[in-house]
């Protein structure tokens, strides 16, 4: 599809819009609405088998993942959106590389509820921060698989349950490999699907 093609041309060596520059986010945001107006699936919430599993982010909108990268001699590494979809929950990862020894892990649980078949509400309920060799991390799976163990992880770790921990996230395209979602702050996320062991 041509303006799936698009999309993927506009954000390449954007580093996940930590590179983009206004003209580009404007470039984006246009391939981002003309390939959501060839969405294959108009009610991604009822499709359970395409929104499942572990989707790695190409690019976003975000000031509160793209702020990540602002920690001296730090870096944004890859980021993800693990999605399970019979227990309604969702984790948020991100990587964040650059001193070796150092590299560290932000890690957010929350569950959803859906509202529309477009629209689910998202509960945060967890937030983790720390050194990924300290926690023991080799990839999203393996923390997931941690965090429902109810496995206690050397790190900063603790329950997140204010109202300010709400938001919504509305999918607006998805396919086999690739998903566009927009959340209540006005940000764009656009992530591929990935396989981990």
């Amino acid at each position: 599809m041509k303006e799936k093609t698009k999309l993927l041309e506009v954000i390449a060596g954007k580093n996940r819009g930590l590179l983009a520059t206004e003209t580009d986010r404007v470039k984006v945001l246009s391939a981002v609405e003309q390939l959501e107006d060839h969405n294959p699936t108009p009610n991604p919430l009822e499709a359970q088998n395409l929104l499942e599993g572990n989707w790695r982010l190409l690019y976003t909108t975000s000031r509160g993942i793209l702020g990540l990268d602002r920690v001296p001699l730090l870096q944004l590494g890859q980021t993800y959106q693990c999605i399970r979809t019979s227990e309604a929950k969702l984790y948020n990862i991100a990587e964040i590389v650059g001193i070796p020894l150092f590299e560290g892990i932000v890690s957010v649980a929350a569950r959803f509820e859906p509202v529309s078949t477009r629209r689910v509400n998202v509960k945060f309920e967890r937030y983790i921060l720390g050194l990924q060799r300290f926690i023991g991390y080799r990839s999203p799976n393996q923390l997931i698989e941690d965090l429902e163990l109810g496995k206690k992880l050397f790190s900063v770790d603790f329950s997140l349950e204010n109202r300010d921990s709400q938001g919504w996230l509305e999918i607006t395209y998805l396919d086999e490999d690739l998903r566009i979602g927009r959340g209540n702050q006005g940000s764009v996320f656009v992530l591929a699907k990935e396989k981990f062991s």
